[in-house]
């Protein structure tokens, strides 16, 4: 069996080294993300990283950034240096349900999600800066090798906490759920249905740094728009001053406003 990689390992060209062998782009994805949270949690640099590694700055970037897939030698390169295991044995759904998302993410088809994919501008308060909006971009996409809908944040000025995960489409509440399940630490979009715009809006439930290595819950309100309509003012941390503060701002408060989520008043 040799799903997990492009080229079988059995069938390699003579020319082609095992150790260069590229990993399939859904595995690729996944290690990815899983190295990028073992730098978070282990508060080391990327070129710390490569250097014990054994490999080049580049292509690490290039890897994490997916502009290039992982090959064997370096995925073990890295599993050294971090000491634990980057992969994972994901088989191929069977054939009848390859169209079919997992019923925990609601057992959708490709088809009646198709409406979903595409590349969001994402808006949600700083969690470090008081007034300031954190933009980034949101990819949803089909992965054909898991049959469901993931998503993965890009153009983040913070990239090693960049999330990806699943996206969950349930009949029953008629919302969209970006879920990041990293063994068991979960990170959680709450998402109404695209309006006539294309925009969705809800809150995100996820934990901010607090003093030293302590975490936080947090709770926010998220807007994602189609690309192509609000990227005027770029991505990044939009200050108070910053041109487009005023205009990303509106999109946010239409989360309560429009009733698109509800915050409690608390108790205290």
């Amino acid at each position: 069996m040799c799903g997990s990689v492009r080229i079988c390992a059995g069938r390699a060209p003579a020319s082609l080294p095992v150790s260069e062998i590229e990993l399939s782009e859904a595995q690729s994805r996944a290690i990815a993300q899983t190295v990028r949270e073992a730098l978070a949690r282990r508060r080391i640099s990327r070129q710390t990283l490569a250097e014990e590694a054994r490999i080049s700055l580049s292509t690490l970037e290039k890897a994490l950034a997916g502009r290039r897939p992982f090959t064997l030698a370096t995925t073990i390169r890295l599993e050294e240096a971090l000491g634990q295991s980057l992969r994972q044995e994901t088989g191929r759904p069977a054939p009848e349900a390859a169209r079919h998302a997992p019923d925990a993410l609601g057992s959708y088809s490709r088809e009646s999600v198709a409406w979903i994919e595409g590349r969001y501008l994402t808006l949600r308060p700083s969690f470090g800066d008081a007034g300031a909006i954190f933009a980034y971009r949101t990819e949803i996409a089909w992965d054909a090798d898991s049959a469901r809908l993931v998503f993965r944040e890009a153009e983040r000025i913070d990239a090693p906490f960049a999330q990806s995960g699943s996206v969950a489409v349930p009949s029953q509440s008629g919302m969209i759920y970006l879920v990041t399940n990293w063994h068991g630490q979960h990170r959680l979009a709450v998402l109404c249905r695209p309006n006539i715009q294309g925009e969705m809006y809800g809150i995100l439930t996820t934990l901010v740094a607090g003093r030293g290595t302590q975490l936080t819950p947090a709770s926010a309100p998220l807007a994602l728009l189609p690309e192509q309509a609000g990227t005027e003012f770029g991505y990044g941390r939009i200050g108070l001053e910053a041109p487009g503060h005023a205009r990303y701002r509106d999109y946010l408060r239409r989360v309560h406003e429009d009733g698109y989520a509800t915050f409690f008043p608390g108790a205290l």
